[in-house]
C-alpha cells in the first residue's frame, strides 16, 4: 500500500505542478481537467501524509526507548508510542477506503426518474411522496431541481415525474435509490381499514454531457407532433411536442411540456443521452461482475429494494437488511439515515474486491 501512495503523491505533486504552468493557466479545459484530479487526490494525499507523520514520529519514539539513556526521555517515548500506535489502524483503514477506485459519476448531476407502479390511484400518490421526499433531501443539501417532464395521476400525486438534480455530489448520494420501491398502508379512500400494496420504480441516472457520450444524428429519428392534455394557448395548435428515438437502442424520449419545440428537443436530448450512457455503463458492470453477484444490488429498475412499511412506521432496505422505524422523518427528507449505511455497505464490499 505505501509503494501504491509514495506513487500516487508523486502525481499529486506533478498536477499541482501543471496548475503554475501558463500554458495550463491559459487553457480553460486543461485547467479545469487538472484542478480536479488535484481536488479528487487531496484528501488521500493529506491522511497520506498525516499517517506518514505518525509513522516517523513512532520510529523515533521507539528508537528512543531502545536507546534506554535517559530514563525521562524513555518515560515520555512511552507516552508517545502508547498515544500513537492506536491511530495507526484507524489512519490505514481511512487509507483504504480512500484508495476505492473512485465512480466517474460520482461529481455528476442526475436524471430523476419516478413513475408509478402496481397499486392504482395509491402508487400516484406514493410516487408524489417520493418525489417530494428527494425535492426535501435535495434543498437541505442546497441542490437545485427542475422538473423536466410530468404526468399528473388522477388522485393525486403522479403517474411519472422526471427532474434534473444539480448539485455537487448529487449521484454519489443518491445513486443506491434506483429500483423498486414498495409501500404498504391504508389508503385514505379505504372503507374497510385494509392495507394496499403498491409499487414505485425510481431511476437515478447520471447526467450525461457531450463529453460523455457522442451521438450521430444519423442514428436518431425525430419526429413532431401536437402536444396534448392540460396546457395553454400552444396546446393542439403548434407541433411542439418532440418524440426522439435513437435507432441503435431503441431508446425513446418525449417531451411536450415546453411551448417551444426548441425547448422539448433540448430536454428530450439530455434525458436521452443519459439512459443510453445508463445502458452502455450497466452492460459493462455486467460484464465485469458476470463472475460474481453484486452484494449491492444491480440498481436494476426491476429490483424491490425496499418496503415502507406504514402501520408499522417501518422503512426496511432489502438489499442490506436494514430497519428504521421513522418514516416520516425519512418522507420530510431525511434520507441520509439510509443512504449513509448504503455507501458504506458499499465501500466494505468494494475493500473486500481489492483484498
Amino acid at each position: 500500500m505505501l509503494n501504491k501512495l509514495a506513487e500516487i503523491e508523486k502525481r499529486y505533486e506533478e498536477v499541482t505542478q501543471k496548475l503554475y504552468d501558463p500554458e495550463i493557466v491559459s487553457n480553460q479545459h486543461l485547467l479545469k481537467k487538472y484542478s480536479k484530479e488535484q481536488k479528487d487526490l487531496q484528501p488521500l494525499i493529506e491522511t497520506y501524509r498525516e499517517y506518514r507523520k505518525l509513522l516517523l514520529e513512532l520510529n523515533e519514539a521507539k528508537e528512543i526507548i531502545e536507546a534506554n539513556e535517559d530514563a525521562d526521555m524513555v518515560e515520555m517515548a512511552k507516552e508517545e508510542v502508547s498515544e500513537i500506535e492506536p491511530q495507526i489502524p484507524d489512519f490505514e483503514d481511512r487509507l483504504k477506503i480512500l484508495l476505492i477506485p473512485k465512480d466517474p459519476n460520482d461529481d455528476k448531476n442526475i436524471i430523476l426518474e419516478i413513475r408509478a407502479g402496481a397499486g392504482g390511484d395509491e402508487a400516484g400518490i406514493f410516487a408524489g411522496d417520493l418525489f417530494r421526499m428527494y425535492t426535501r433531501y435535495s434543498d437541505s443539501r442546497g441542490w437545485k431541481v427542475e422538473i423536466m417532464s410530468i404526468s399528473d395521476a388522477t388522485a393525486g400525486g403522479y403517474k411519472e415525474v422526471i427532474a434534473e438534480i444539480v448539485g455537487e455530489g448529487a449521484y454519489s448520494r443518491l445513486k443506491f435509490e434506483s429500483g423498486v420501491h414498495r409501500v404498504q398502508r391504508v389508503p385514505e379512500t379505504e372503507t374497510q381499514g385494509r392495507i394496499h400494496t403498491s409499487t414505485i420504480t425510481v431511476a437515478v441516472l447520471p447526467e450525461a454531457e457531450e463529453v460523455d457520450l457522442e451521438i450521430n444524428q444519423n442514428d436518431l429519428r425525430i419526429d413532431v407532433f401536437r402536444a396534448g392534455g392540460h396546457g395553454g394557448q400552444s396546446v393542439n395548435t403548434t407541433d411542439s411536442a418532440v418524440r426522439i428515438t435513437h435507432l441503435p437502442t431503441n431508446t425513446v424520449v418525449s417531451m411536450q411540456d415546453e411551448k417551444s419545440q426548441i425547448k422539448n428537443k433540448a430536454k428530450a436530448m439530455k434525458i436521452l443521452r443519459s439512459r443510453i450512457l445508463e445502458k452502455m455503463q450497466a452492460e459493462a458492470h455486467a460484464e465485469r461482475t458476470a463472475d460474481r453477484k453484486s452484494q449491492v444490488g444491480t440498481g436494476d429498475r426491476s429490483e424491490k429494494i425496499r418496503t415502507y412499511n406504514f402501520p408499522q412506521s417501518r422503512i426496511t432496505d432489502h438489499r442490506i437488511g436494514l430497519s428504521i422505524h421513522s418514516i416520516d422523518q425519512v418522507l420530510a427528507g431525511d434520507i441520509d439515515q439510509l443512504v449513509d449505511p448504503l455507501n458504506a455497505h458499499f465501500q466494505s464490499e468494494a475493500l473486500k474486491g481489492e483484498d
